[in-house]
């Protein structure tokens, strides 16, 4: 195969890998995806954690369609637009008016969270600490690859060597509240906010209670902005909406995006809390920030429709009964892997961390071919820490689940046939295994 054959630049594998039949997606329906080499899989991560409420749903498709066809683009550089009010107006009524003010829209989780970086750093300025410019993530934190986010992210991904600039960014661990605390005593009159995962993405891993009470805290006591990245948590993933709501000192500004659109346009946005709104408007203050895809027509009405479906489906439990019926699976696993595997995260989004013979969590060559045999087994499933991580969509039933933990059983069976043998984990159950 030359160059010319593989003419798309596939993320985050090497260019040998590209164009591969097995991992080449030609349509999806519900919660399953037609590969190019002919098999159907199940999803088991909602389309890279969008499509919560299933692929090709037809309610917001038909929302789209109609946008496209009764106003196609609108820019809200120096304008406004009806459908943009009327997605701010929503999204501010299921996050909480009694908090929220404002929404700013953009179009990816990197892209707003490096709007927020700005966004910060002026709202500062508006209340005359000028020397307020650092930003503080968690170690382990995963918040996107633009520049901005890069920098904020807190593992290592390329950020030496792509140049990022992280000298007005600081990480802490999110398992020690008194590294905050030291790093709040030394320098927290220069932080600008505090950017806090509810459960950190790549790893699923879920920030302790303790600490974000501390974080709290210690923002109300330093005067900082304190932001949720709920661009894997939002839209009920964890349970509520916002997985922040549960936060005894709420979050400044929310960001979100996965499963804003059901993955049917490339949007995010920020809720913006009263008191920041406050500041901008009483000094009519411009912020200088524009994207020219930002809160289209199509994306708005795409939010509008997610959010009645997602009204519907998790009003009727069952986003509740499907994270029930996962968590019985996955400890049922565990238990029967002799301390093989070890759980992660909440509600439907988990992580399995899988021990390997030294007792170490796999390494990111062994993770890879445990999802290639997850694959292989009939499951999409993405790599996390040490392990995978399963995102099924809120409208799996419970066959599906089923299915899916079948295949991630089957996926570590092949997986004691390899380098990285695991010892004795949990087989397939019987017939939950196959190829569509």
């Amino acid at each position: 195969m030359t160059t010319t054959d593989r003419p798309l630049w596939e993320f985050l594998v090497p260019p040998s890998a590209y164009g591969d039949p097995s991992r080449t997606a030609v349509r999806a329906s519900g919660v399953r995806v037609t590969m190019a080499d002919g098999r159907t899989l199940l999803c088991g991560t909602s389309g890279l954690w969008n499509v919560n409420f299933g692929y090709g749903n037809p309610d917001i498709a038909q929302a789209v369609h109609a946008a496209l066809l009764d106003a196609s683009y609108l820019s809200l550089f120096r304008y406004g637009h009806d459908y943009a009010n009327r997605a701010a107006a929503a999204l501010l009524d299921a996050c909480g008016r009694d908090t929220f003010a404002r929404v700013l829209f953009s179009t990816s989780g990197s892209a707003a969270n490096d709007t927020v970086m700005k966004l910060v750093r002026q709202y500062a300025v508006l209340r005359g600490d000028r020397g307020r410019k650092l930003v503080v993530g968690l170690r382990g934190s995963y918040h996107g690859l633009t520049y901005g986010s890069s920098a904020l992210t807190g593992e290592d991904l390329g950020q030496e060597l792509y140049g990022v600039d992280r000298k007005l960014v600081r990480h802490v661990s999110p398992h020690d509240a008194a590294e905050l605390r030291a790093l709040c005593d030394r320098e927290g009159d220069r932080i600008a906010a505090l950017v806090l995962e509810p459960v950190l993405g790549t790893g699923a891993i879920e920030v302790p209670a303790e600490f974000l009470a501390e974080a709290g805290r210690l923002a109300d006591e330093h005067g900082f902005v304190l932001v949720a990245d709920e661009v894997a948590t939002g839209f009920h993933r964890t349970g509520p909406f916002r997985a922040s709501a549960a936060w005894a000192r709420q979050p400044d500004l929310v960001v979100l995006s996965k499963g804003l659109t059901n993955g049917t346009c490339a949007a995010s946005a920020i809720v913006v809390g009263e008191r920041v709104v406050r500041e901008f408007d009483a000094a009519d203050a411009v912020f200088l920030h524009g994207e020219t895809q930002a809160g289209t027509p199509p994306t708005a009405a795409a939010i509008l429709a997610t959010l009645a479906v997602a009204r519907e489906v998790v009003g009727g439990g069952r986003a509740e009964a499907l994270a029930a019926h996962l968590d019985a699976g996955l400890r049922s696993m565990a238990e029967a892997s002799g301390g093989r595997l070890r759980l992660t995260g909440r509600g439907l989004f988990r992580g399995v961390v899988v021990t390997g013979q030294d007792g170490l969590p796999l390494d990111g060559a062994a993770t890879a071919a445990l999802v290639a045999a997850t694959r292989r087994a009939g499951a999409i499933v993405h790599n996390g820490l040490g392990g995978i991580q399963l995102l099924p969509a809120l409208t799996y039933s419970d066959a599906e689940v089923d299915e899916l933990l079948g295949c991630l059983a089957a996926g570590l069976a092949d997986a004691q046939s390899m380098s990285f043998a695991t010892g004795s984990l949990p087989q397939p159950r019987a017939g939950l295994v196959g190829v569509r």
